[in-house]
């Protein structure tokens, strides 16, 4: 496969195949416009889904928090972690702590809990003594042990941050079309950092963002990686045309699998949510698209585990084409 170049600003093919037009309908799209075809030919075998998770997922959204039984007061807003390890853990990942609320009386006592609270107060993270019921009400299930942090709201980084990360030669972007379930995209996050990604832009609405449970499924690679939140991916995606990027999308509606399709250079690899998929107005600013091959029986992997698959695609072509230089 020829190396393919950087964007050109008003040349709409790669590596000298066009993109195709299409529209949805029904579970497939259709293909073609006059005169056009999509980079590669049909792909052979099952059709590898991207977008769709394991079943069972949690993406559903949930319904509000009920008030609390025994005239308790809901919890508190805010990312709290509880429990003396996963409060050791925050502390040793680097979290960005905003305080630690300790239960009044315990910390004298307990050589364990007042050695943690040393450290949190060594690393400059405003210590709270409370009554113990005021923890009771934070925890999610009663198993603070007299100890819990809270999380600073996470500072996200601007779309113009993740260009200029990307320098001039090849660079991945990952854009997540509504990517709801917070595991998934705290294990693609961890993906994305993992090969090198220049950052990964999400929705401001409908998607998960960056808290706890994002932070732990990353192993702490959002405090690493810029991600963006923007309110319209389709303007996102032409702002990184403008940069020099392609934009290369994971649907299990592509013809060709990812072996043949042009996934290297400076790429902007979008997927879609768990349920859905990658939007219609977001699948046209495509480039081209691509799935993954299957031979098994399972259905699909899910987002994270499929994302993982084409970002090391990206990164190895990257790396032979450094070898090469």
């Amino acid at each position: 496969m020829a190396k393919n170049q950087a964007r050109i600003p008003g040349r709409d093919v790669r590596g000298g195949k066009g993109k195709g037009d299409y529209q949805r309908g029904g579970s497939q799209a259709s293909r073609g416009r006059a005169g056009q075809t999509r980079p590669g030919g049909r792909g052979t075998g099952r059709q590898g889904r991207v977008e769709r998770p394991e079943r069972g997922g949690s993406g559903r959204s949930q319904p509000a928090r009920a008030p609390r039984p025994n005239g308790q007061a809901p919890r508190p807003t805010g990312d709290y972690i509880e429990g003396r390890r996963a409060c050791a853990e925050a502390l040793e990942v680097g979290l960005p702590l905003k305080r630690a609320l300790v239960s009044a009386g315990s910390d004298g006592a307990d050589l364990t809990l007042a050695s943690l609270v040393g450290r949190l107060a060594d690393a400059g993270v405003p210590v709270q003594t409370v009554p113990r019921a005021k923890l009771d009400a934070i925890s999610s299930h009663g198993a603070h042990q007299g100890i819990a942090v809270q999380v600073r709201p996470y500072t996200y980084a601007s779309l113009e941050d993740v260009v200029e990360a990307s320098g001039q030669g090849p660079a991945l972007v990952l854009v997540l079309d509504h990517v709801t379930d917070e595991g998934n995209f705290g294990a693609i996050v961890r993906s994305a950092e993992v090969v090198g990604a220049a950052g990964v832009v999400i929705p401001k609405v409908r998607s998960a963002g960056v808290g706890v449970g994002a932070y732990k499924t990353s192993a702490g690679a959002a405090l690493h990686l810029p991600i963006v939140q923007v309110p319209n991916l389709a303007t996102a995606l032409d702002r990184l045309k403008g940069a020099g990027f392609w934009v290369a999308g994971g649907t299990e509606h592509a013809e060709q699998d990812l072996w043949h399709a042009p996934l290297e250079g400076r790429l902007a690899l979008v997927v879609g949510s768990e349920g859905d998929g990658i939007s219609r107005l977001v699948r046209e600013k495509c480039d081209f698209e691509c799935r993954l091959p299957q031979r098994g029986r399972v259905e699909s992997l899910n987002v994270a585990q499929a994302t993982t698959a084409l970002c090391y695609e990206w990164l190895r072509r990257t790396m032979a084409g450094e070898a090469d230089e």
